[in-house]
């Protein structure tokens, strides 16, 4: 197995893991490792994690919850759909000739700080 395979399949691996704990995964865990890690484009990376999670990937971690009662199907699906309708229109955006690498980066570092002082000082 080459090197680039073992290293994408160790970020599934991980964002596999963050997923079923925290319920993240694509922009938190994938979408970093393959930018930070293997020196892919922001874009690049973002469409490959979204291509990677269009197979129900979530379903064997989502049956555990529910067997918990830890889920609710009647928010979820709400949830998916803003996902599907909010996932065309973030991609039509991210993708306008006018919008580089850089500045979707510097975005997403904006998005990820400010979770993170929310979760961590905001209570």
């Amino acid at each position: 197995m080459s090197n680039l395979l073992i290293q994408l399949l160790a970020i599934g691996l991980a964002a596999g893991v963050a997923g079923g704990v925290f319920g993240i995964g694509g922009g938190a865990i994938m979408v970093p490792a393959m930018v930070l890690l293997l020196g892919m484009d922001q874009r690049f990376a973002t469409g490959t994690s979204i291509a990677a999670q269009i197979l129900p990937i979530g379903i064997l971690a989502a049956a555990v919850y529910y067997r918990s009662g830890n889920l609710n199907i009647n928010h979820a699906i709400v949830i998916a759909i803003g996902l599907l309708i909010g996932n065309f229109f973030g991609a039509v955006f991210a993708n306008q000739p006018y919008i580089s690498s850089s500045t979707i980066k510097t975005l997403y570092g904006l998005f990820l700080i400010g979770i993170g002082v929310r979760y961590l000082w905001i209570r």
